[in-house]
């Protein structure tokens, strides 16, 4: 049986570091101190699911590929050779492509612009859903009412579709472009969401305390309700990121994508119009698909992880 001491390791290490930060002001360095604690514990907690290990080392993994690719291999991403639909050797481990660029280095500097897709997509549908949600959460009555049936549009409408439709008004075929298109239609469930934990949390003493002593309702969302609403939005982000990824992918498969960077989901595209499947070399769509599934797979670990720590009617004992 493990020790407090040997489970809780971050907790202590953390609130070393924190109060160190500030020795020179004791009350500021015992407010800090004791939110690394709590920051601390919840690592702790983190670290000792199976999900959350596995997830944080797969995420770590592919993001030192995004700052060490070059170093992995030695190619050009953009240089062409006669060497066309070669099969794996010792120059090109993985194959090369219609046009004789090794698929290895497409797949490994790929990595970027997905991931770039998925953190920026997840900001936009968090920053949405999360406003929606607290406010919609915290009027309540008929502007709530009004808000959640427009909510209720968007989430009745199946998001590929949805998708689809808004890239062919937009004519997304830049990074930028395909990133706003997957955050403005993404950001539904956060809001129900969030609304729900609003719903619950602004019938609280402490808020009507607040509301007594004269504090108004933007100072109440703020200060009161948000801090409350954010370990749910977390992890709820977290999820988000490979909902993102998978979206472009589809996109990029369905010729609606970004063409002015590679990412996985163009790199599928390209080898599923090649016939690379059949013909070969099978690595051309093996790759990108692998590499889609593995880092989807991180994050919603990660999430899961997460919402196990965050939600104690769900944390193992």
């Amino acid at each position: 049986m493990m020790t407090n001491k040997k489970k809780f390791r971050f907790e202590a290490m953390f609130e070393r570091w924190g109060r160190g930060l500030f020795k020179f002001n004791p009350l500021l360095s015992d407010k800090v101190g004791l939110q690394a604690r709590n920051f601390g514990r919840t690592t702790d907690l983190f670290m000792a699911t199976w999900m959350g290990k596995i997830g944080l080392a797969i995420i770590v993994f592919f993001l030192a590929i995004v700052v060490y690719a070059d170093l992995f291999v030695p190619y050009n991403r953009y240089a062409s050779t006669d060497y066309t639909f070669e099969d794996s050797s010792w120059e090109h481990p993985f194959g090369t492509d219609q046009r004789g660029r090794d698929i290895l280095t497409r797949t490994l500097h790929g990595t970027k612009a997905s991931l770039t897709v998925g953190l920026a997509a997840m900001a936009i549908s968090m920053g949405i859903g999360t406003g929606v949600g607290l406010l919609s959460g915290y009027w309540g009555g008929w502007k709530d009412e009004v808000i959640m049936r427009v909510n209720d549009v968007f989430l009745s409408i199946p998001w590929l579709v949805l998708m689809l439709v808004i890239s062919s008004v937009l004519d997304a075929r830049s990074l930028v472009t395909v990133i706003i298109v997957i955050g403005v239609t993404g950001w539904s469930t956060t809001a129900r969401i969030v609304r729900s934990q609003v719903l619950s949390i602004k019938t609280r003493q402490f808020i009507e305390r607040a509301r007594a002593i004269g504090a108004g309702d933007m100072h109440i969302i703020k200060k009161h309700i948000f801090p409350n609403v954010v370990p749910l939005i977390f992890a709820n982000a977290i999820l988000t990121i490979a909902i993102s990824i998978l979206s472009e992918s589809t996109l990029s498969f369905l010729k609606m994508g970004p063409q002015d960077v590679e990412t996985w989901g163009r790199l599928l595209d390209e080898a599923y119009t090649w016939s690379a499947a059949t013909t070969g070399p099978y690595a051309y769509i093996i790759m990108p698909g692998l590499c889609i599934v593995t880092v989807v797979l991180g994050f919603t670990f990660i999430g899961y992880a997460m919402d196990e720590v965050l939600n104690p009617k769900l944390r193992k004992r």
